[in-house]
């Protein structure tokens, strides 16, 4: 299958639909190929987490101190709130 990049652009989904039934899409930029959409196997889809940071665990720290309004919004202030 091939594609232009507007077509690209405007039909994305259904281009990575077509990948996903195992079809190849050439995107061409006036009349040039300049890149391909190919199907990937589940082996190569990586079995660790892809996330910056994986799993976080954040540890409890008890309650924070008792703080009015007014003293809530002196702190923002500070931050550029």
């Amino acid at each position: 299958m091939e594609a232009t990049a507007r077509e690209f652009n405007q039909r994305s989904s259904q281009i990575l639909a077509a990948a996903e039934r195992g079809e190849t899409v050439t995107v061409t930029k006036n009349g040039r190929p300049v890149a391909r959409v190919v199907p990937i196997d589940a082996d190569e889809v990586p079995a660790y987490s892809t996330e910056p940071m994986g799993d976080m665990e954040i540890p409890d720290i008890g309650p924070g101190p008792d703080l009015t309004n007014d003293e809530i919004d002196d702190v923002l202030r500070g931050m550029g709130a």
